[in-house]
C-alpha cells in the first residue's frame, strides 16, 4: 500500500470515527443513514432511508473482520479497497447519494450535492471546489456514476479531484489594500 493510499484510508476512518475514540462502533457507523437522512429532510419511514440502513448494514458486516462490533483502523486499512468498493461500498454510498437526489434524476445539482457532503462531515466550504471538480462540463450537475468512481478512485489510488478539493483548505483570500 502507498502512502496516498494509506492517508486517504487514514482520512476516510476518521470521518467514520464519528467520537474520535479510535474505532468505528456499529452503532457509530449504523447512525450515517439516520444523520444524511435528517440532514436531507427525509423521514425515517422513506424507503430510500431503509434502503440506505440495508446497505449500511452489509458494509459495517463486511469490513468487521473479527465481528466485535468494533472497526480499528487495521481492520479498515486491510478491508478498505476495490473489492470491498464494489462489493458493498459502492451499494451503500450510492445509496446516500440517493437520499439526496431530490428530484430522483440520478444527478445531483450543487446545493443538493453540498448538503450530502455536509451531512457526510465534510466541510461545506469545500464542497463547492468539489462539486465543480466533478462537474467537469460545467452542466450544473454531478451524475451518480460519477460521484462514485471517484470515491473508488480515492481509496484505491489515495487521490481523485473531489477528494482533492473536499480535503483542501481554500487559499486565503489576498489581503486588501487600504
Amino acid at each position: 500500500m502507498d502512502t496516498g493510499t494509506i492517508s486517504a484510508k487514514r482520512h476516510i476512518f476518521t470521518m467514520l470515527d464519528v467520537d474520535g475514540d479510535g474505532v468505528i462502533s456499529r452503532l457509530e457507523y449504523l447512525t450515517r443513514p439516520e444523520r444524511a437522512a435528517q440532514a436531507l429532510g427525509r423521514r425515517g419511514d422513506d424507503p430510500l432511508v431503509a434502503a440506505a440502513r440495508t446497505a449500511h448494514q452489509r458494509v459495517f458486516a463486511s469490513m468487521d473482520a473479527n465481528g466485535d462490533g468494533e472497526v480499528t483502523f487495521e481492520e479498515y486499512a486491510v478491508w478498505a479497497g476495490g473489492e470491498a468498493f464494489d462489493a458493498v461500498c459502492r451499494r451503500a454510498l450510492g445509496s446516500l447519494f440517493d437520499l439526496a437526489d431530490a428530484d430522483a434524476d440520478g444527478a445531483l445539482d450543487r446545493e443538493e450535492f453540498t448538503r450530502l457532503r455536509a451531512a457526510l462531515g465534510n466541510p461545506a466550504d469545500r464542497a463547492g471546489s468539489a462539486f465543480e471538480a466533478l462537474d467537469a462540463d460545467g452542466a450544473g450537475y454531478v451524475g451518480r456514476d460519477a460521484y462514485l468512481d471517484s470515491i473508488r478512485t480515492y481509496v484505491t489510488e489515495g487521490a481523485s479531484p473531489m477528494a482533492d478539493a473536499l480535503h483542501t483548505p481554500a487559499a486565503p483570500a489576498p489581503a486588501r489594500r487600504p
